[in-house]
């Protein structure tokens, strides 16, 4: 390949494929493991097309998460993520955000910090709790004028009031938290522009840590005061890894709750079977498979190379970046048959919407839990939801780190 040949990445979606990773991607699975991409700042790591590699990769403990070493694949500020578990690294000068970009043993000693409220056990007993909220939500939609936007009514109040519960953040801040969040997240947003959201959000949850000390609850950032008081972790710490949460705890459901009800209108035979069925299985597996077809994160997951290695037949050396293109490795022909279409029915559980390895996502079963509440409710209630418009009127976000619809005008 010679260096006008590599092609550019992130890559653009087809406007008449929403759903459907980019084309030019999908050619490069089907032609290689892996190859290089220029990244808009000129340099090219390597791209892990497969998903049995990337699963090796994300394994690998001869790569590295930590956004600091030389060689990783940063692109620009605006392309510096986690995918669905982070927003962007921090500048050199500005806020952190906690652990998830960075290696064992530090990244397992705060991650371990807050591992206890997204046990199985801990979320399962939070759904009822998700019911109401989600049948108050309907509740409130169904009394009130058609049509409606569905992102502002549903899916980005029910991840917002779940995590906002969870962590101890008052609900009636959303405005705020949600603004920040969207600058973050935004790939064409400027380093200052970032620097200030983050900077207004780990400030507004330093107070809140502090107001906390006088009165402390049961909720997670709560949890963080003794870590605190110890000296394990400083004030600053705490709200970097409550920004994180906050971040990644409603943005990414809310984008799944939306852009998996419009999949579900294009596909009405795949909606019907949630229409008509009470099987927690199949419920199940429907978020699943719409996790895998979906794959709402567009930056790959980012690592470097920290020794020279071998992926799918290329040796990549010390020093090297890498991503892992994990929306086409879910799309992978050699482990889903016929990956390009929605099956509710199919066992999909082993996708890659998650990551893999010790940086899998942590929220990982509160965010199923929540679709789960969702698909298995919303479609039953409303059984005649259907788009008010056209989907070519839909406003995607193609310009942001995590995949959705910035409004979805919906009607029944």
């Amino acid at each position: 390949m010679t260096d006008t040949d590599i092609p550019a990445y992130p890559m653009e979606r087809a406007a008449q494929c929403p759903f459907n990773p980019p084309p030019e991607l999908q050619a490069l699975q089907a032609e290689t493991p892996i190859t290089r991409v220029r990244l808009a700042d000129g340099t090219t790591p390597w791209l892990v097309t497969g998903y049995a590699d990337q699963k090796a990769v994300l394994a690998d403990p001869r790569v590295s998460s930590d956004a600091t070493r030389p060689g990783y694949p940063i692109g620009r500020e605006g392309d510096r993520y986690e995918t669905e578990e982070a927003p962007p690294a921090e500048a050199e000068d500005g806020p952190g955000i906690g652990f998830i970009l960075m290696d064992d043993p530090e990244h397992a000693r705060l991650r371990r910090m807050v591992t206890a409220p997204f046990m199985v056990k801990r979320i399962e007993a939070m759904r009822p709790a998700v019911q109401k909220i989600v049948d108050d939500l309907l509740d409130e939609m169904l009394a009130g004028p058609k049509p409606v936007d569905l992102v502002e009514a549903f899916a980005l109040p029910v991840p917002s009031l779940v995590i906002s519960e969870l962590l101890g953040v008052p609900y009636g801040d959303h405005e705020f938290f949600q603004e920040q969040s969207k600058i973050i997240i935004n790939r064409f947003t400027t380093d200052a522009q970032r620097r200030g959201a983050m900077g207004a959000l780990v400030g507004y949850l330093a107070k809140l840590m502090g107001e906390k000390t006088q009165s402390p609850g049961e909720d997670l950032l709560s949890g963080l005061l003794p870590r605190i008081e110890n000296g394990e972790i400083s004030v600053i710490d705490a709200a970097q890894i409550g920004m994180l949460l906050l971040i990644a705890g409603h943005e990414t459901t809310a984008n799944m709750i939306a852009l998996g009800t419009l999949a579900l209108l294009e596909h009405p035979d795949q909606l019907k079977l949630l229409q008509e069925t009470d099987d927690p299985k199949l419920i199940a597996r429907a978020v699943e498979e719409l996790l895998r077809f979906l794959h709402i994160t567009h930056s790959g997951r980012r690592r470097v190379a920290l020794e020279d290695m071998e992926i799918g037949g290329t040796t990549v050396r010390a020093g090297e970046g890498l991503i892992m293109a994990n929306d086409i490795g879910n799309r992978d022909p050699r482990v889903f048959a016929e990956p390009d279409r929605l099956d509710l029915t199919r066992e999909a559980r082993n996708h890659v919407a998650f990551g893999f390895g010790v940086h899998q996502c942590l929220g990982q079963s509160l965010a199923r839990m929540e679709l789960q509440v969702v698909y298995g409710t919303l479609y039953k209630r409303i059984p005649t939801l259907a788009l008010a418009g056209d989907i070519a009127d839909v406003p995607f976000k193609h310009d942001a780190s995590v995949y959705g619809v910035y409004e979805l005008p919906v009607t029944w």
